[in-house]
């Protein structure tokens, strides 16, 4: 099989897909269009995703309250206004971080919409420096 070409090397379908689902951060893609793509699957996934949502649009997949602001995080990606838009919340206990980053071409063109959602919980609690493999603690 070929690997696939990337700005910085190259991947077989097998590793991109191994390397997609094993990331420390759950992900999801909407174009350009505002489908979803594509989603990242792990078991430790905080907000579970079914593939029904692929090729959805995502104002369909937020509850009514939250559409005006998906609407408004798009609208400002496409026109270039922003790149960024980030969320936090405490649910059960833990400490979600979650960020909206608008995909460029090289042209600048956008592309589309990348969803970062990570459990920061035990990032938040760490403390001084941890420079030393240490397995036995």
């Amino acid at each position: 099989m070929k690997d696939l070409a990337l700005s910085t090397g190259s991947l077989s379908l097998e590793q991109l897909d191994a390397l997609l689902t094993h990331l420390p951060v759950d992900i999801s893609f909407v174009d350009a269009a505002g489908f979803i793509r594509y989603y990242s699957e792990s078991p430790s996934r905080l907000f579970k995703r079914t593939p029904e949502v692929i090729g959805r649009h995502v104002e369909k997949c937020h509850p009514e309250k939250s559409v005006s602001t998906v609407r408004k995080i798009l609208e400002a990606f496409k026109t270039g206004r922003r790149s960024e838009a980030l969320f936090w919340l405490e649910s059960e206990g833990r400490h979600i971080v979650i960020r909206y980053i608008a995909l460029r071409s090289a042209e600048g063109e956008y592309e589309g919409c990348l969803e970062v959602t990570q459990d920061a919980t035990k990032l938040r609690a760490l403390k001084g420096e941890m420079r030393l493999l240490d397995w036995e603690g």
